[in-house]
């Protein structure tokens, strides 16, 4: 099977230390085993998408060297695509109907609801069918999750096995408000694509099992895993867009961040390569490129690169 791998930002701000760590693994990944690398902008929910920087991220992406193949992919015109995906799986009965509301979710205790990176809220929906009070007009959709622990592969990690069900339960796929949930966009655009392997950060090694479930539901195919250690500030906070992470500057220091990267993932690039220019570095790191320097998914903190 020939590889086809992709970065997917969200433009709900600049690239940061984290994001480009994404990108500098999922561009070296597909380059080291000649393959395509796709870009695909996640802007599937208005409210945090900034305006501009969509176009910011992939002017960081070509400041860096780094280039993509075919054009690049925006989730906010696949509306019409997520609805028929949405439309199999109710003739299928995979879905279910709820009109618990955020303020009904915000009452539960902490281990039955908790909000998430990607915009979600996972609960468990006995819990927030207890709470008196918890329904309002509209209705979101869940998918309906099996018992028992969903099993993949990572190719860092090893063999992997979540229980959603015990973890997380049902969880979205269209919102209240009609806008559709990351983890269903994410699944039918990846098969749409042809992706055959995802390189992204650990903190959605716990959604995986979710679009594995997806995956199965829709009767697409499978996709290889590749989840990177995770890049933290020096509070141990993971670096995020709304957490105001400092964006990577173009001032000079791009040749020195890409070495940082390269640090931070564990490929050991030589002192000397530090002051070679960027295809160098770009050209060493494809021929060095090994998933060993950075097993497991422990956080890191990010280094302080000067721009």
């Amino acid at each position: 099977m020939s590889y086809r791998g992709r970065f997917a930002p969200s433009p709900s701000g600049c690239l940061h230390f984290g994001s480009l760590v994404a990108a500098v693994g999922s561009y070296l990944d597909a380059r080291a085993h000649a393959g395509q690398w796709l870009v695909r902008i996640e802007d599937l929910d208005p409210p945090r998408t900034r305006p501009g920087a969509a176009g910011q991220i992939l002017a960081e992406l070509e400041a860096y060297g780094m280039q993509w193949d075919g054009p690049v992919l925006q989730q906010s015109s696949r509306f019409d695509v997520y609805a028929e995906a949405i439309e199999r799986l109710t003739r299928s009965h995979f879905l279910r109907e709820c009109t618990c509301t955020r303020a009904a979710l915000a009452r539960l205790p902490e281990n039955q609801s908790r909000p998430t990176g990607t915009g979600e809220e996972l609960f468990h929906p006995a819990a927030c069918l207890a709470v008196d009070g918890a329904h309002a007009p509209g209705q979101a959709l869940r998918l309906r999750v099996p018992a028992g622990a969903i099993a993949f592969d990572d190719r860092s990690l090893g063999p992997q096995s979540i229980d959603v069900a015990a973890t997380v339960g049902d969880f979205v796929l269209r919102r209240r408000d009609g806008l559709y949930a990351y983890q269903l966009a994410v699944v039918v655009d990846d098969a749409a694509q042809g992706i055959t392997d995802v390189v992204r950060g650990c903190d959605l090694l716990s959604s995986t099992a979710r679009q594995v479930l997806l995956q199965r539901a829709l009767g697409l195919p499978p996709v290889r895993y590749l989840h990177l250690p995770l890049a933290v500030d020096d509070r141990g906070l993971k670096l995020s867009k709304s957490g105001a992470a400092p964006a990577v500057g173009r001032r000079g220091g791009l040749a020195g961040q890409l070495f940082a990267v390269l640090e931070f993932l564990g490929q050991a690039p030589p002192a000397a390569l530090r002051r070679e220019s960027l295809p160098m570095i770009w050209d060493w790191a494809r021929e060095h490129w090994r998933v060993e320097g950075f097993a497991g998914c422990a956080a890191r903190a990010a280094p302080q690169v000067a721009c």
